[in-house]
């Protein structure tokens, strides 16, 4: 879809801000699927639902997803069950999105 799969994510330790919503948007095309949403305090974040047949399909794609968080040193928030993992992904340090949470979010996809 792009070259951000190949590249790797910085950590941000909340010296910059986070991407507006022209930012948000140049860098949402080019990951597959995956949606923008906000928490209550406005705060955005990227989130994409998984598909599977059954749980172990489910629990090996998280295996994979959290040996490569901890990789990049980029850890989303999943939550899985029998059949699905949905994924959110954002900077915590920001409480928003850079663009190592799109980088992260192209890398999933390859998995």
């Amino acid at each position: 879809m792009s070259d951000l799969a190949n590249k790797k994510c910085v950590p941000c330790e909340g010296n910059i801000p986070p991407f507006d919503k022209n930012e948000i948007h140049k860098y949402l095309k080019k990951v597959d699927g995956w949606n923008v949403e906000s928490n209550k305090n406005n705060n955005f974040y990227l989130e994409k639902e998984f598909k599977f047949k059954n749980f172990k399909e489910s629990q090996d794609f998280v295996n994979k997803i959290g040996d490569l968080a901890e990789k990049e040193n980029h850890h989303p928030d999943i939550l899985f069950g029998w059949g699905y993992c949905k994924i959110k992904i954002f900077t915590h340090a920001i409480k928003g999105l850079a663009e190592s949470d799109f980088i992260l979010a192209a890398k999933i996809d390859k998995v």
